[in-house]
């Protein structure tokens, strides 16, 4: 479990295609204090740390990413110089900023526009119509790994249109310094909506 708060910008410096893709990751994490095994959230993606700098370089992290992990998330990621939102998983005890986010990907989302209000930058991003009714006014919503709050939302037939403000912070803290129109984000709505979109169609498919 995550919370959306990143922690570090990584990079990744090295991207070798094996079975799976294989990644190095440039990061400012104490790794002495990461374990082989843990996970940290890779801009919204949950993966494992697989391998670290050998003794005296502990700058930087590897991880497995999978065919399917890289067909169901945002193009432009996994590749060298790539930047990387990262957060290392919650623990008991952890003060939750943002809202609970498990780093499973719902679905690739593409900024539309990228427009100044006031210091602040307000994105709008379109995603299938499918994922619409996990996405509320005011509610929360993961993208790249950022927790965000929902602005306004608009459905059409074939895709649901929603905006969020990107503040100055976030913009200097997070990779999403240079957000364009058509640039791709990982895009994952609150797990509650998750189950309560399930029930909904579940009890529907039963009473009709």
């Amino acid at each position: 479990m995550f919370t959306g708060i990143v922690t570090d910008v990584g990079e990744v410096i090295a991207a070798e295609q094996r079975g799976d893709l294989r990644l190095r990751i440039r990061t400012g994490y104490d790794l002495a204090t990461v374990p082989l095994g843990a996970s940290i959230a890779c801009s919204g993606v949950c993966l494992t740390v697989v391998d670290k700098g050998p003794e005296g370089d502990s700058s930087w992290f590897g991880v497995d990413v999978s065919g399917e992990t890289v067909s169901r998330t945002a193009a432009d990621l996994w590749r060298e110089g790539a930047r990387l939102n990262l957060e290392r998983a919650l623990r008991v005890g952890d003060e939750l900023g943002g809202h609970i986010v498990t780093g499973h990907v719902d679905a690739i989302g593409e900024v539309t526009a990228a427009e100044r209000v006031g210091d602040s930058t307000m994105l709008s991003v379109r995603v299938p119509r499918a994922l619409g009714p996990g996405i509320a006014p005011k509610g929360s919503i993961a993208l790249d790994g950022v927790s965000l709050t929902v602005n306004a939302v608009e459905d059409s037939p074939d895709a649901t249109l929603f905006s969020v403000n990107i503040i100055p912070h976030t913009a200097r803290e997070t990779s999403f310094a240079d957000l364009a129109p058509g640039r791709q984000l990982n895009v994952e709505v609150d797990v509650l909506a998750r189950y309560i979109d399930r029930m909904l169609a579940v009890r529907e498919q039963f009473t009709s």
